[in-house]
């Protein structure tokens, strides 16, 4: 089981990063694809719709064979080499914090370390630890996914040098404030769904073993659905501030708009594309969503699963 156990023996934060890592790794391998898509829709300021396209994208399939077509395989890994360190880092703060702080709650209170709230709270505290460290990590991801061709940043270096050169350092922070604030309860959201799944469908553990398996790969894809659709119009908010400035992107797009913070974002774009600009790329991004926290729980326990055997054995 996810978090801290006292019928378990448990294992440290550091094995808890270095598995929290490596599921990052891995997953974000996998996943790239969709994440690109979802970021193109996330951007697009005309409205989507497959009867009568005023933008580039009008649905996952379409927005898929575009890239492809015009940029080739390799655009649906772009932002790649930014994104598995964001993946990497993001991991190892996320399930470190977590473990450790509940084992904190059960030490020190008197709750439940394996109560679903426990998990809510200390799921979402984890999260926004990691996400202020991770943060410019996930800008330079967004922007390289962002670009077409050409190409505006040959590589990471160059990338950093830009944006600091131009647009001083605070830009690898734009977007944070919403960050932040869906962070939390997606994260929190993730962990309680994830908790509630697993007492579903299996018993209590009686052992160190976390059980990664088939059923933490279906807990961790519906935990992740859930908590994307509640959220989700804060991550197209961070999406649209990251790519504040950055008047390249018209290639891709058309159009680029200036927002002035998290509130003036939002009415813009209530006023221009409706109710259903905060949720576009939704489809991919729940698709991602599904693969990505299914992915994540199932090769952290896994790694969990063999580092504790590794210590069983010795």
């Amino acid at each position: 089981m996810v978090g801290y156990d006292p019928r378990a023996r448990g294992l440290s934060s550091e094995e808890a990063a270095l598995a929290g890592s490596a599921a990052g790794m891995v997953t974000r391998a996998l996943i790239s694809p969709f994440d690109v898509i979802k970021i193109r829709f996330q951007l697009q300021i005309e409205r989507v719709s497959s009867r009568k396209p005023e933008g580039k994208y009008s649905g996952i399939f379409q927005a898929s064979h575009c890239i492809y077509r015009e940029e080739g395989l390799s655009a649906f890994w772009k932002g790649h080499i930014p994104a598995q360190l964001l993946s990497v880092s993001f991991g190892a703060v996320q399930f470190a914090s977590f473990e450790f702080l509940t084992e904190v709650v059960h030490k020190t209170t008197s709750y439940d370390s394996r109560s679903s709230g426990v998990h809510f709270v200390c799921g979402g505290l984890a999260a926004c630890s990691a996400t202020v460290v991770c943060q410019p990590l996930d800008t330079l991801r967004t922007r390289f996914a962002a670009q077409g061709e050409p190409k505006i940043y040959r590589n990471l270096r160059h990338a950093v040098f830009t944006m600091c050169r131009s647009e001083g350092a605070l830009t690898f922070y734009r977007g944070l404030s919403p960050t932040l604030m869906a962070v939390f309860p997606y994260a929190g959201l993730q962990f309680f769904f994830y908790n509630v799944f697993k007492k579903m469908l299996t018993p209590a553990p009686n052992s160190g073993k976390s059980g990664g398996n088939l059923q933490s790969l279906l807990c961790g894809s519906g935990a992740g659905m859930i908590s994307k659709t509640i959220t989700y119009p804060f991550d197209l908010f961070k999406k649209r501030l990251q790519i504040g400035g950055f008047e390249e992107a018209r290639l891709n797009f058309g159009k680029v708009r200036t927002y002035k913070g998290l509130l003036d974002c939002g009415a813009q774009i209530a006023k221009e594309e409706g109710l259903q600009g905060f949720f576009k790329g939704l489809s991919p991004s729940l698709l991602k969503a599904a693969l990505s926290t299914g992915l994540t729980f199932f090769w952290y326990e896994f790694f969990l699963d063999l580092m504790y055997d590794h210590k069983e054995s010795r």
